[in-house]
């Protein structure tokens, strides 16, 4: 396996982390829970699906690890502290969602029903995952319930997850029509 990577990926990662944090900033706080809603996950998602596996997972890494070194990044909020707080689990799973949905969506071929049903499906799948790793951190951290965890932490955002992961796959479908992978990160083994 080859791991190298290129000026035009490591600038298209560095935009999408950017992406991130600018999503961040959008948030609402719902009162009963420590998680916000946020636009992150939508940025999660798009880096994996735009970029591929290896850009895809290199780009929220590259917040994570900022964040973690004290950079105020997510929300205006940075370092370990932060990271190791209620929501850190969610966090923490960005790079993994970044690298599932971008290791799926590049391989679906097909008609564009088929094409649009099963992005959706591989992004939806990817929020998902977020979920799973999030929830028992948060649980841990709060030292809730699984239940409790998931009420607090899941349920109010499966909705609205499912909207960002509608609204990501028309936004992937149209950008990669123009710029495939490939011509975004200069290199065709990213996925």
């Amino acid at each position: 396996m080859h791991f190298s990577f290129n000026l035009r990926g490591i600038v298209f990662s560095a935009l999408f982390a950017a992406l991130l944090v600018v999503f961040s900033m959008v948030t609402i706080n719902l009162g009963f829970s420590p998680v916000p809603i946020t636009l992150q996950s939508m940025a999660v998602l798009l880096a994996g699906a735009l970029l591929g596996a290896r850009y895809g997972f290199f780009s929220m890494a590259l917040v994570v690890v900022l964040t973690a070194l004290g950079l105020p990044l997510l929300h205006g909020n940075g370092g370990l502290a932060y990271l190791l707080g209620p929501t850190g689990g969610f966090v923490f799973g960005f790079p993994f969602a970044a690298l599932f949905v971008g290791f799926i969506v590049p391989r679906i071929k097909g008609n564009r029903a088929f094409v649009f049903v099963m992005t959706f499906l591989a992004l939806e799948a990817g929020s998902l995952l977020l979920h799973v790793i999030g929830v028992p951190w948060l649980a841990h951290v709060a030292r809730y319930s699984l239940q409790k965890a998931m009420i607090q932490g899941s349920y109010p955002f499966l909705l609205g997850d499912t909207i960002k992961a509608l609204a990501a796959t028309f936004i992937v479908l149209t950008v990669r029509r123009a710029f495939p992978i490939q011509r975004l990160v200069g290199d065709s083994r990213s996925a």
